[in-house]
């Protein structure tokens, strides 16, 4: 196994992951391993893509439903605001 050594954390984070590994029972050391082994088995996802999947749910969890054109929203919003 290979050692590393992390200089110039932030005070906040350092704190932060003191507590977070306080929350989990683990050491500080323990923590951060965990941390950077979920954070590297995690499947790389491509942004576009993602946006793209996310926008075809919302699509399809609103279809047959009546919309309002978004200029109709903003002149709304802005006659209000105006009086």
């Amino acid at each position: 196994m290979a050692d590393m050594v992390l200089r110039n954390l932030d005070d906040d984070l350092k704190q932060r992951l003191r507590e977070r590994a306080a929350k989990h029972g683990r050491s500080m050391a323990a923590e951060l391993r965990a941390i950077v082994s979920e954070a590297l088995t995690r499947p790389d996802t491509d942004p576009v893509a993602e946006f793209k999947r996310l926008a075809t749910i919302s699509r399809a969890m609103s279809a047959g439903r009546s919309h309002t054109p978004s200029e109709v929203l903003l002149r709304e919003s802005r006659d209000k605001d105006a009086k």
